[in-house]
């Protein structure tokens, strides 16, 4: 952990018999009240939890009181722009994920008021064999823009904030693209989070219809279908978030997250966009699956060992016997070097049929 950051490590709680998921580690603790520690933060690629981070936010004092004063709040600045609504069936139990084909998803989703749902929501709140309903990353600054003002975020002041709500949902492992800060102001929320390398452990669905979702059940999951996943939960940690805390996920972490009560509401903001083109590393990662996975063995296997001292140097530096004004493209990659390449790439790329 970058220096100066405050953390604790916190035991795991004991949970509620039978329940495997509280006994994984706990995600640290960190006192985190600058951009700049953010920013380290975010550098170590380590999630935090941040204890009591939105305690001054008015929205919270909302939701403390009830889920009907929280929506209240929110609909004293509705603006009357619809939002998207997420709904799935009660045999669902909330499980936000893919049908049992992986063709469709298990919920639908719609326009609608936001008042209006907020008032459906709060109706069927642990209603027996009512849906699930939520709303789902609701521009707070468009569609209620009071939010923004009065619920200030000062480590994150350029980021425009989402809205989170709704019932009992548990949403399937998935990872985000951004950093992600979410910030609880109603209900609780276990979050259950994977590393970035775990990926071939999660089984996770097709990439091709977005967003890719494991296709593990977490609460109850199937070693005999899914025997790696055994690996996945041995490198997960957990935390559950009251009202007022706040969970720092570096991108690319994978997490399945729960809502623990009939009415729950978060906030979160993602940054740290990557750079588009061809620099953009999911499209580079697309391009070498269409120019590298069909080809023979050895020279796969020549790839995955160019890519491992040239790209990812984990076999040490394959550069030191060159001199640094002659290691060209492979080395510190100045501007116009950078420029000159992304030229022949484009060019490369206008040639393909």
């Amino acid at each position: 952990m970058p220096p100066g950051l405050t953390v604790a490590f916190p035991r795991s709680s004991a949970g509620e018999k039978g329940d495997s998921l509280s006994e994984l580690p706990a995600i640290p603790v960190a006192s985190i009240t600058t951009p700049a520690e953010l920013d380290l933060a975010v550098k170590a690629s380590k999630p935090l939890v941040l204890k009591g981070l939105v305690e001054h936010w008015p929205a919270l004092a909302a939701g403390r009181h009830s889920a009907s004063a929280l929506n209240q709040y929110f609909k004293s600045m509705d603006r009357g722009i619809p939002a998207t609504v997420m709904e799935a069936p009660a045999s669902t139990q909330g499980r936000f994920g893919y049908s049992a084909d992986l063709r469709e998803f298990t919920f639908s989703k719609y326009q609608r008021g936001i008042s209006e749902t907020l008032d459906r929501i709060e109706r069927q709140a642990d209603r027996p064999n009512a849906p699930i309903i939520a709303f789902q990353m609701l521009p707070l600054a468009s569609h209620l823009p009071g939010f923004v003002e009065q619920n200030p975020m000062p480590l994150l002041p350029q980021v425009a904030p989402l809205l989170w709500l709704g019932g009992r949902v548990r949403t399937q492992i998935h990872h985000d693209r951004d950093h992600n800060l979410a910030c609880v102001i109603a209900g609780r929320r276990r979050f259950v989070l994977f590393p970035p390398e775990q990926v071939a452990n999660l089984y996770i669905g097709p990439i091709d219809n977005p967003p890719p979702l494991s296709i593990v059940d977490l609460e109850a999951p199937d070693f005999t279908r899914f025997p790696r996943f055994a690996r996945a939960l041995a490198a997960a940690q957990r935390a559950e978030l009251a009202p007022g805390d706040a969970l720092l996920m570096p991108r690319h972490w994978w997490h399945h997250v729960t809502s623990l009560d009939p009415y729950n509401a978060m906030v979160n903001y993602w940054w740290g966009a990557e750079p588009q083109g061809l620099e953009n590393p999911y499209d580079c990662f697309l391009t070498a699956l269409l120019a590298l996975k069909g080809l023979p063995a050895a020279e796969r296997n020549y790839w995955q060992a160019m890519f491992a001292a040239y790209v990812f140097r984990s076999e040490g530096d394959a550069l030191e016997h060159i001199p640094p004004d002659l290691q060209g493209v492979l080395g510190t990659t100045r501007s116009a070097v950078r420029a000159a390449l992304k030229q022949k790439l484009k060019a490369s790329y206008l040639k393909a049929p």
